[in-house]
């Protein structure tokens, strides 16, 4: 049986929506393990860090160093012995963990799809007005945007959903993007409009899923969290991530990956930052026959496609050397 004897705090950063991730899953460790609910503050308090990510807001993730910004305060926590489990967006997270971490748990997926939020209302990118002034920090976004709309600009658009919404419509920017699971999460009423089709903006490697970190010689922690464990939600995200890891799954490339859950087609694609030239392959993953460690290495092989269509255009186009 596992210990509930004393406090065992669940770290995240201290955004808006990553507490309430982190609530989500302190109400599910609590359901699962007949905890009341007044008293899921004692058994699973919560630990609110403010991350390096969260913290720089003048410059994309890619000049301020990467995506591990997001984590770096959460994972030192963990290893001190401050906390023992973290909360995470599994897109944030680098395909690599610390020494010591590791992933202990996937929540089921919520809608990963992309959305534009645009002034005029348009939620296609078709109609856009021409010459439109585009905000976003992700790399990726960027690139499939200028793939379809080459005519339009784009800025980098840093901050919390409510900074991003804020600045929208203060007009600094004609639209935006965000993530349809986060304003799902967060009860926005702008998740009920219309998102963008999975064919057209390809979300980022495991956009959609929450994910739980412990440390790899915490037995009790990692028996509690796996109750929590959606196995199809793990198997697609261990897939994204194999193909994420195997073209440099950092802010440096602009990749994006997804596995339908329910037609089972396993899309990635890399693109240029400018997105003049896209590099898209595909092949099919059926969840209910898979482990983890195949998934991962479908996602690699999917990946040495992508490289193999795009040959030497991919160093030349990514500036790689």
């Amino acid at each position: 049986m596992p210990d509930l004897s004393q406090p065992l705090p669940i770290a995240t950063r201290k955004s808006p929506l990553a507490l309430v991730q982190a609530y989500l899953v302190q109400a599910k460790l609590a359901a699962a393990h007949g905890i009341p609910e007044h008293d899921r503050d004692r058994v699973f308090p919560i630990l609110g860090l403010v991350s390096t990510g969260d913290k720089i807001q003048d410059r994309t993730l890619l000049e301020a160093g990467g995506k591990g910004l997001f984590t770096k305060e959460i994972d030192e926590a963990q290893l001190g012995g401050d906390a023992v489990f973290a909360v995470h967006s599994m897109k944030d997270v680098p395909t690599v963990l610390p020494e010591r971490l590791i992933l202990a748990a996937i929540l089921e997926r919520e809608d990963p799809r992309d959305m534009l939020l645009a002034r005029g209302g348009e939620t296609r990118l078709a109609d856009l007005p021409e010459g439109a002034l585009i905000g976003t920090a992700s790399l990726r976004r960027q690139a499939q945007l200028l793939h379809a709309r080459p005519d339009l600009s784009v800025i980098p658009l840093r901050g919390n959903v409510d900074t991003r919404l804020k600045k929208l419509r203060d007009g600094d920017v004609y639209a935006t993007f965000l993530a349809r699971a986060g304003l799902k999460r967060l009860e926005r009423a702008e998740a009920e409009a219309p998102a963008l089709d999975i064919a057209e903006m390809l979300p980022a490697a495991a956009q959609g899923a929450i994910g739980v970190t412990v440390r790899a010689d915490d037995a009790n922690g990692l028996e509690l969290v796996r109750a929590l464990n959606h196995e199809h939600t793990e198997r697609a995200i261990a897939a994204e991530r194999g193909f994420l890891e195997a073209l440099d799954g950092s802010c440096r490339t602009p990749i994006a990956a997804h596995v339908n859950m329910e037609s089972l087609d396993f899309l990635g694609e890399v693109l240029s930052p400018d997105g003049r030239t896209r590099w898209r392959e595909s092949t099919r993953l059926d969840l209910s026959r898979t482990n983890l460690d195949d998934a991962a290495e479908a996602g690699r092989k999917l990946a040495n496609a992508v490289r193999q269509q795009a040959g030497d255009k991919l160093k030349d186009a990514l500036g790689m050397t």
